[in-house]
């Protein structure tokens, strides 16, 4: 990352400077494009590595007749496998979250029958009878 001080160092113009720190967010837009979020870009990407691969194929075969280059050609051809197992793979929907149990009352407070907050005077019946 330019910082101001480097580019004052170096007599570069303020636009290169602004031009610099942009940057790194311009790509980021760009890098956005190529996110692969459906399954049907997902096939799309998988159709174009095939036709690539087979491509590729077809030029091992003339650069390497016999079976060697059938070889090659198998081999260009199994990456697509690879490539769209992984990409389907990676464009599964999110598994739905499990719905909580409804609670059709509130659940009940054990009584300990001992507290540990501060003892409090205990409750005396109604009446005039003595403590003693």
């Amino acid at each position: 990352m330019v910082n101001a001080k480097m580019a004052e160092l170096r007599h570069w113009h303020d636009r290169c400077l602004t031009m610099s720190m942009r940057m790194p967010r311009i790509l980021r837009r760009i890098g956005r494009l190529f996110v692969v979020k459906t399954k049907w870009e997902a096939w799309a990407v998988t159709w174009a590595v095939a036709l690539g691969g087979v491509e590729r194929g077809k030029h091992y075969l003339d650069l390497y007749p016999g079976a060697i280059g059938w070889m090659f050609f198998a081999a260009c051809s199994a990456v697509t496998f690879l490539v769209g197992a992984k990409l389907l793979d990676a464009t599964r929907p999110a598994a739905e979250p499990v719905p909580s149990p409804i609670r059709t009352r509130a659940p009940q407070r054990r009584h300990l029958g001992v507290s540990r907050n501060r003892p409090r005077a205990s409750r005396r019946s109604a009446g005039s009878a003595s403590r003693i």
